[in-house]
């Protein structure tokens, strides 16, 4: 294909993607590999939204988990969104790519706040946004954002972005060596198989909307750029059976 398929992309990183092989924290050489993919993607004048989680410094649900306030857990999960956020903006403005970091949350001395309009006007100057923040409520994951986000700002599709896995498999495939990967699914087979591609809260809202969603690697450099052309890569959800 001569041209993009997608014109305006919502591109969802887990915070562990970020961790690369450590697991915990920012790898420099990993954020800098998802920026040069960025850039490749925004130099074709594709507009592109990203949303990063937090895991690779706080999971709200474990905190949950160890007996802390859920509330308290899951704002210290958009804490950490925000600081992925600003270390993505950084390696991108480094490479030349105007960014802008937009919150949930406010938090005026490093970022914009989100407002649905301006986010809007600087995709179509170009600009790469960033979501940070979550949606800014607890009890609800970034996933949610992702398809909330790309609701609001009428994205074409969401690319997910995995690093350990290359698309939506029947079974985990680091476990069964018989696991069957999927080329297609709809969100209405998601649901009902309980497949662990994003929350159910996120499914039946792209659902609703009719919001494709690609899940694929992005270990493999040129992967968000095939992804934008349409190639078949990873697992394509559809709206629609």
């Amino acid at each position: 294909m001569d041209t993009p398929k997608y014109k305006r992309v919502v591109l969802k990183l887990s915070g562990e993607a970020l961790a690369g092989k450590e697991g915990f924290g920012i790898n420099p050489a990993v954020i800098k590999s998802i920026a040069e993919q960025v850039k490749e993607v925004a130099e074709l004048d594709v507009e592109v939204a990203v949303v990063v989680g937090g895991g690779n410094i706080w999971r709200g649900k474990v905190g949950s988990e160890m007996g802390m306030d859920r509330a308290t857990a899951d704002y210290m999960g958009m804490l950490a969104t925000v600081m992925n956020s600003l270390a993505l903006q950084d390696s991108l403005e480094h490479l030349g790519i105007e960014t802008r970091v937009q919150t949930s949350i406010d938090m005026l001395q490093v970022a914009e706040p989100y407002i649905r309009r301006r986010a809007i006007r600087h995709l179509e100057k170009k600009r790469v946004v960033i979501f940070a923040a979550g949606t800014g409520n607890p009890y609800f994951s970034t996933d949610t954002t992702a398809a909330l986000r790309a609701a609001e700002i009428e994205a074409d599709v969401i690319l997910m972005a995995k690093n350990n896995v290359d698309g939506v498999y029947n079974a985990d495939p680091k476990i069964d060596k018989d696991a069957v990967k999927y080329d297609q699914l709809s969100y209405l087979d998601v649901l009902k198989e309980g497949l662990a591609v994003m929350d159910s809260t996120a499914s039946s809202l792209c659902m609703d909307n009719d919001i494709p969603l690609i899940v694929f690697s992005f270990t493999e450099k040129g992967n968000i750029k095939r992804a934008v052309f349409g190639h078949q890569i990873g697992t394509i959800v559809r709206g629609k059976e």
